[in-house]
C-alpha cells in the first residue's frame, strides 16, 4: 500500500490541502472533513480524468493507497481554538500560553522540539478519550 502526504494549511477563509507525491490535486474546505473528503474526491476525478483521456495513470494511484494528513502548528492551533483554549493547551504540553498564542498568530514559528510536544500531548489525550465509553 502506497502512502500519499497531504498537506493541510489554512487560507484567509477556509482550509486548504495538496498532496506532497501528486502535482495538481487539491482540496478545499471550511472544516477538516471537508478539505479531506475534497482532497480525496480530487484523487478520484484526477484517475478517472487519466482514464477517459488516455493518459497514464500516477503510479501511486495504481494500487491501494491511504492518505496520510499533515498540518502545521499554526493552522491546527487556529483551527482549533475554539475547543481547545490556551490555557487548556499550556495544561496539556507545558507549553506558556503567550507562547501558543505566538506559535497561532505566526508571531514565531514552533521549534521542531515543541511541535513534537504538542504532537505528543494531543495524541495521549486523544487515547485517553478513545479508551472512555459513556
Amino acid at each position: 500500500m502506497v502512502t500519499l502526504h497531504a498537506v493541510i494549511e489554512k487560507a484567509e477563509h477556509n482550509y486548504g490541502a495538496y498532496l506532497e507525491e501528486i502535482s495538481g490535486v487539491g482540496g478545499i474546505g471550511e472544516t477538516l472533513e471537508e478539505v479531506k473528503r475534497s482532497l480525496e474526491d480530487g484523487l478520484i476525478v484526477l484517475k478517472e480524468a487519466c482514464i477517459d483521456y488516455g493518459d497514464p495513470v500516477p503510479e501511486e494511484l495504481k494500487g491501494e493507497y491511504q492518505i496520510v494528513f499533515r498540518m502545521d502548528t499554526r493552522s491546527f492551533l487556529q483551527m482549533y481554538c475554539k475547543i481547545f483554549t490556551k490555557s487548556a493547551l499550556e495544561r496539556i504540553t507545558g507549553i506558556n500560553q503567550k507562547q501558543l498564542w505566538h506559535y497561532a498568530n505566526g508571531k514565531t514559528k514552533p521549534r521542531p522540539a515543541q511541535v513534537k510536544k504538542i504532537e505528543k500531548a494531543l495524541h495521549q489525550l486523544g487515547e485517553e478519550l478513545l479508551s472512555l465509553e459513556l
